[in-house]
C-alpha cells in the first residue's frame, strides 16, 4: 500500500539531480565533487612530474611532444552521505480534518530520499515521533526506499524536541534535511545546525506551512494548539491581523536565522505548487532563488 501512495511521488521526481553544494570529503566513488585530486577520468590539469609521483600518471604523449615530463591530475569523485530528519509531531497534523502539513513532509522526505538514492549516494530518514519514532542508516540498498515509505504511513501527533534526533542525525551523514514547521526547540534545533554547516557540512531547512496558517479562515472565532489543545485564542478581527504580522515577521527571521547559519532555507506551503518544483528549489539552491525573484 505505501508503494502504491507514493508512486506518484516517484514519477515526480524521476531525472531530477542533487548536486553537492560543496566539495565532498569522501574517497569513496560516487557523483560529487570530492576535495580529493587523484587519478581519476576526470581531467583537471597538468603538472609537472616531481619525485615520488607515480609514473603510471606520466602523459607520454605531451612528453613525446614537448619533452618535458608532466603528469595528469584528475578529479575524484565521491558520494554525499544524505539524511533526512521529517517532524511528525502533532503541530504538523495541521489542519486537523486533513493533516495537509504531515501530508507534504512525508512526501518532501520521500522525493529528496528518491533523488539522492537514484544519484548512488546512501540515504537515510529520521522519523521524530513520540511512539513511531524510527531511524534508518544512510545505504544504497534497493529496498531503502520502500522501507522509508512503510514508516511515513504514520499519523503526526506527541510533542517531542527536534534537536537532540537532529545532532544525532548530523553524526551519520554529511548532508542533513531538516523538514519541519519550526514550532518546537527552534533556538537549539538552530545551534545544532549552526555547528554542522560550519563544519563544512551541507544543511537544508525546509518549513512546512499550511494555507490555513497563511490566511487563516475569518468565520473561525478559536484557534487551538496543536501540541497542546487545551490552549485556545480568540481569532477576532484586530487578534488576526496582530497573527498575521507576527506570523509573517517570524518566517522572515527564520529565514534570515537559517541562511545565516550556512544552511539553505526553502518555505514550502501546502497546495501552492507541484511537487517536483518544491524539490527543484531545495535541490538547486540557488537556480530556485533566482526564480523566485523572477
Amino acid at each position: 500500500m505505501a508503494i502504491a501512495t507514493f508512486a506518484p511521488v516517484l514519477d515526480a521526481v524521476r531525472g531530477i539531480a542533487w548536486p553537492a553544494l560543496r566539495r565532498v570529503r569522501s574517497s569513496i566513488p560516487g557523483p560529487h565533487v570530492s576535495v580529493v585530486r587523484g587519478s581519476t577520468d576526470e581531467f583537471v590539469e597538468y603538472r609537472p612530474y616531481r619525485q615520488g609521483d607515480d609514473p603510471k600518471k606520466i602523459d607520454w604523449k605531451l612528453v613525446g611532444r614537448t619533452d618535458r615530463v608532466y603528469i595528469r591530475v584528475s578529479q575524484e569523485r565521491a558520494i554525499l552521505p544524505t539524511m533526512i530528519l521529517l517532524d511528525a509531531t502533532a503541530s504538523m497534523a495541521f489542519p486537523t480534518a486533513t493533516h495537509a502539513k504531515w501530508d507534504l513532509a512525508r512526501r518532501i522526505g520521500i522525493a529528496l530520499a528518491a533523488v539522492a538514492r537514484h544519484r548512488g549516494d546512501p540515504v537515510g530518514m529520521t522519523i521524530v515521533h513520540p511512539e513511531r519514532a524510527r531511524t534508518f542508516e544512510p545505504r544504497t540498498r534497493r529496498t531503502v526506499l520502500e522501507e522509508m515509505m512503510r514508516a511515513v504511513e504514520i499519523a503526526a501527533g506527541g510533542s517531542l524536541p527536534l534537536a537532540p534526533a537532529t545532532v544525532d542525525a548530523m553524526r551519520r551523514s554529511a548532508r542533513v534535511v531538516l523538514i519541519s514547521d519550526f514550532l518546537g526547540d527552534a533556538d537549539a534545533l538552530l545551534s545544532a545546525g549552526r555547528t554542522f554547516a560550519a563544519a563544512g557540512n551541507e544543511l537544508h531547512a525546509v518549513h512546512i506551512v499550511d494555507e490555513g496558517e497563511l490566511e487563516p479562515d475569518p468565520r473561525k472565532l478559536l484557534l487551538a494548539d496543536p501540541e497542546q489543545p487545551e490552549t485556545r485564542r480568540p481569532m477576532s478581527p484586530p487578534a488576526r491581523a496582530i497573527y498575521l504580522r507576527r506570523f509573517g515577521a517570524w518566517r522572515e527571521q527564520l529565514a534570515r536565522d537559517w541562511r545565516g547559519a550556512g544552511a539553505s532555507y526553502v518555505l514550502a506551503v501546502t497546495g501552492q505548487e507541484p511537487l517536483r518544483r518544491t524539490i527543484r528549489r531545495i535541490t538547486n539552491p540557488e537556480t530556485g532563488a533566482r526564480r523566485s525573484s523572477g
